[in-house]
């Protein structure tokens, strides 16, 4: 930190700290008068050796530069003097011819030697070649002695056919067809050369790493080659031909560029490509042993880092360079697996692979940003989407097509339903549609996402609903059609109403088997949402199965309308309860035989609840009853009904159903003076009802107009007095009906 700067009063004001102090001012001088000339001596000598340095540095200056004229001097009178040799040697261009006319003898002789050796010189290198390269695996053991006759041979052809620029067309001509043979070799050499950069990583697992050393060794000498002829071009190009002549490396302009680093490169790219493109051909049927073979680009990774990285330099940064092109190469092949439009099973695989991937590529110590872009460009995500649409698109697919033969099966009703093993009517939906269901959620299950899972039951959800809401729909137009136009509807939509309701449980049941299956394989997070979907789907089964057997009870309703017009009319007093029972039991035979017994239960608890409303709706609204033969009949009836049901149900039960029955029978058979105590129990159990009471005592033929009127006010009395109110829970007097006055007059009329 910098010092805080100390004005001249705190200064002083430090040492003179009481009025004591004053007598020490002549101390003080003396000490900062020491310190002051201490200082400025330091001061001084500094300046001085600072002086001395600066002007020892000013004299090697000047010194240099006189040095560096001398030598600009004396290199000008050097540079004169080569210009003109001539001017300083008398003999200078005979001595220049003749050294030429002897080099060029010795170059010609030179020539004839090589021209003549070559042939056999190329027989060789082509057997050794061609005995390297039968085995690319294997050793090549004359890989850098084939590399320097070659690289000999080729520096003859090169001197040779520059030297010959000059000469005539033919001669040149003459020339190629000479090097010809040595230009195949050349480039036969140069792929046998590039195939062992191909294969590199067969090389090393073959236990001949040297060879891999030897070829990068090669690519080293050609580089520096190709180095020093495209230098000399630039020469050439930056300096006057006269004095690039004059050296004799000026000459090997006729090297053709080999860039063998560059071509190593590419061909281990090449081969990484060729690679991953063929085990994809090789399993492209099968993407999933195509993901779960890819194990050996793993294998080739630790190969690569142990064995093929000490085999180059490090500048070839060889890790690297595998690293990205395997990712690259990889990630080309994923996209076209992903765009090949694969089923959803192998969607999910792919998508845990690429999450193994990851992980794999982590452990083994990979840098990231070799690993860049990401797979699939960091989108795998999308192949959950890409997945579920599919899961979307198969279930709508199935499900629409399973539901069109099944409603087509129910409409025409051309052959019986199908009795299954326990002899009731059944379909065959139930046991298809959730043979799919299964078989996408075992599979969303194998992802072990939650997240997923539940995605798929959300769609499962959403079909079932769909297909429950359509089957609810065609219930109620085949049930409208047999009753508005019966001749022109094809028979058995009972038979087929109750298979429905069979199958609507069962496909409850599956439901339910599936939601306890689940329930245990995921997190609280989605156990609730799972919970939800298949509970809703429960019940839009439940409510198809109680929507088929409300059908049924309709279908018998509107087979007994003639009977029960007929209720509390002048017919009635000769009795009409039998065909009402007799009718009743015809269907509820077939009921019995061919519905599921929990069905069946609620049916028969349905069909009591609507043999009642239709008994008391017709009592409530009956013309004058002729007494005590009204309240004979009624007891009457009351039996018949009592007996039927007690054959469906325990007979305790359907007391308890009939119990408001014997309450309407008293409010009947009692005198004017006792009705208010046959109400107070009425009452008490399904609420005050004073309509419905009075409507009943208006119709008894013993009371006329006054005595119903004293009834009345005596009931309305003992309502309010005891604060008489509906009951908390609704009972059947709810759904009885009172016309008025004048649609009971058209009615009776």
């Amino acid at each position: 930190m910098t010092a805080v700067p100390v004005s001249a009063a705190q200064a002083i004001g430090e040492y003179l700290q009481s009025p004591d102090d004053l007598v020490k001012i002549p101390a003080y001088r003396k000490k900062l008068e020491k310190e002051k000339a201490s200082i400025d001596a330091r001061l001084k000598n500094g300046i001085k050796e600072q002086l001395q340095s600066t002007r020892e540095g000013l004299w090697k200056l000047l010194n240099t530069r006189d040095k560096v004229q001398a030598i600009k001097e004396e290199m000008a009178t050097m540079d004169r003097r080569c210009i003109n040799p001539q001017n300083t040697v008398s003999t200078f261009d005979q001595i220049s011819r003749v050294s030429m006319v002897h080099r060029n003898f010795q170059s010609t002789e030179e020539m004839v030697n090589n021209l003549l050796q070559m042939a056999e010189k190329l027989d060789v290198i082509e057997r050794l070649l061609a005995q390297d390269s039968a085995n690319i695996l294997g050793p090549a053991e004359n890989l850098l002695a084939l590399h320097y006759q070659l690289n000999q041979l080729e520096a003859f052809r090169n001197r040779t056919m520059h030297e010959a620029k000059q000469a005539s067309p033919s001669s040149r001509a003459t020339l190629q067809r000479w090097f010809e043979r040595l230009n195949q070799v050349i480039t036969a050499f140069d792929e046998y050369v590039l195939e062992l950069a191909r294969n590199i990583l067969g090389i090393i697992r073959a236990g001949y790493p040297d060879v891999v050393v030897r070829l990068i060794k090669i690519a080293e000498i050609e580089g520096k080659e190709d180095e020093k002829a495209i230098v000399i071009r630039l020469v050439k190009k930056a300096a006057k031909w006269s004095a690039a002549s004059k050296f004799k490396s000026m000459q090997a302009n006729a090297r053709v560029i080999k860039h063998y680093r560059s071509k190593i490169i590419k061909a281990i790219t090449d081969s990484i490509k060729e690679k991953f493109q063929e085990a994809y051909r090789r399993d492209e049927q099968d993407p999933a042993a195509f993901l779960s073979n890819l194990t050996w680009v793993y294998q080739d990774i630790i190969r690569i880092e142990e064995d093929v990285m000490p085999c180059f330099p490090a500048e070839y940064e060889i890790y690297s360079l595998y690293i990205r092109e395997y990712h690259k190469a990889l990630n080309t092949t994923i996209k076209t697996l992903a765009a090949s439009s694969p089923e959803a099973s192998t969607l999910l695989t792919l998508f845990e692979w690429l999450k193994e991937y990851k992980q794999n590529m982590k452990e083994l110590n990979v840098p990231a940003d070799l690993l860049e872009p990401p797979l699939l460009d960091g989108k795998e995500q999308s192949l959950i989407e890409d997945y579920l649409q599919l899961i979307v698109r198969k279930l709508d697919e199935w499900s629409a097509n399973l539901l069109k033969t099944e409603i087509a099966e129910f409409t025409k009703r051309e052959e019986p339903p199908e009795v299954d093993s326990d002899g009731l009517y059944g379909m065959q939906g139930a046991v298809i549609l959730f043979q799919m269901v299964n078989q996408q959620v075992d599979l969303a299950t194998e992802s072990g996402q939650g997240a997923i899972l539940a995605r798929v039951v959300s769609e499962t959800n959403r079909v079932m609903k769909g297909m429950q809401e359509q089957w609810a729909k065609t219930v109620e137009a085949e049930f409208k059609k047999q009753t508005e136009k019966p001749e022109e509807v094809e028979g058995g939509l009972v038979e087929y109403c109750i298979a429905l309701a069979n199958d609507q449980i069962k496909s409850a049941d599956y439901a339910e088997a599936l939601l306890a299956r689940l329930e245990q394989l995921v997190s609280e997070k989605y156990r609730v949402t799972i919970n939800e979907r298949l509970n809703d789907a429960i019940d839009g089964y439940l409510d198809v199965a109680r929507k088929c057997t409300q059908t049924l009870i309709d279908m018998i309703l509107n087979d007994l309308k003639p009977a029960t017009k007929g209720l509390f009319q002048q017919a009635w007093y000769d009795g009409v309860m039998v065909q009402i029972v007799e009718t009743m039991r015809d269907y509820m035979t077939d009921y019995q035989s061919y519905l599921n017994s929990s069905l069946l239960e609620l049916l028969v608890d349905d069909l009591i609840d609507a043999f009642l409303v239709f008994y008391l709706n017709a009592l409530a609204n009956s013309p004058k009853l002729k007494m005590p033969a009204a309240t004979d009949r009624i007891r009457e009836d009351v039996g018949l009904a009592f007996g039927f049901f007690s054959t469906l149900k325990p007979a305790k039960e359907v007391e308890q159903y009939f119990e408001v029955l014997e309450m309407i029978l008293a409010l009947l058979e009692a005198s004017k003076d006792m009705v208010f105590l046959s109400f107070w129990a009425f009452a008490k159990v399904h609420g005050p009802n004073t309509s419905f009471v009075e409507g009943l005592m208006k119709v008894r033929g013993d009371l006329d107009r006054s005595a119903v009127s004293e009834v009345m006010d005596s009931v309305k009395r003992k309502v309010k007095e005891e604060g008489l109110a509906d009951p908390s829970e609704p009972t059947i007097m709810k759904k009885i009906n009172i016309q008025n006055s004048f649609s009971r007059f058209l009615r009776t009329n």
